[in-house]
């Protein structure tokens, strides 16, 4: 069995009761769109997008106590186990690093094509009807409310502030959703997210209207 099937059949097995919208269905798509995006792109390693999307969320801070370094270390014990040369190792460590958002006024460059592939497809997912699920599965499995309005959007500008928001949900378009399709990094992924990003400009009008008691 090649690197690439063996590392999807750990990850779905791994993910396969995930309830936060961190689970293999979601990963799977990440993969698969880097893959697609990746056919634009003839300068990019294959292998390397491919494994990199395929762990991309091996082990997220988000449910490692914010320990950054988790996902890293997991993907290096597994791409390890399975013989992979060093160099592929550290460069999918290092794309593992630079695929989460950090904070609507932090930076988050990519050292490469694949890194720029692997974000791109992420951040894909996380906007349009399956970003809009995936965004209230996660508040959900947080235990947060829909919406407040008391409670203002915040534009997190350290890493470390984005790490304990805890606010409503719809509060997380403002802060990340809405602003996704503006930094993303490959023809390919700008052109698929229009629409999406349309989509998800809709639904939050919607929602508010809907709030207020309109039809």
């Amino acid at each position: 069995m090649d690197t690439i099937t063996a590392t999807a059949l750990f990850i779905e097995q791994k993910f396969a009761d995930e309830g936060s919208g961190h689970d293999w269905a979601h990963i799977r798509r990440v993969w698969l769109l880097a893959k697609r995006l990746a056919q634009a792109e003839p300068t990019a390693n294959l292998e390397v997008t491919e494994l990199a999307a395929l762990l991309h969320d091996i082990a997220d801070w988000k449910f490692h106590d914010g320990d950054y370094e988790a996902g890293p270390r997991a993907a290096r014990e597994w791409l390890a186990s399975q013989h992979v040369p060093e160099a592929v190792i550290a460069q999918v460590q290092t794309i593992i690093r630079e695929v989460s958002f950090k904070g609507l006024g932090v930076e988050t460059p990519v050292s490469s094509i694949e890194a720029a592939l692997v974000q791109d497809a992420d951040r894909l997912d996380a906007i349009g009807a399956i970003g809009i699920a995936r965004a209230f599965a996660y508040g959900g499995h947080k235990g947060r409310p829909l919406h407040d309005p008391v409670i203002v959007p915040v534009a997190h500008d350290s890493f470390a502030s984005y790490q304990k928001n805890d606010a409503p949900t719809l509060n997380h378009f403002y802060e990340k959703l809405l602003h996704l399709k503006d930094r993303l990094h490959t023809d390919g992924a700008r052109q698929i997210a229009a629409q999406r990003h349309e989509f998800m400009e809709a639904y939050v009008a919607r929602f508010l209207a809907e709030w207020d008691g309109e039809d």
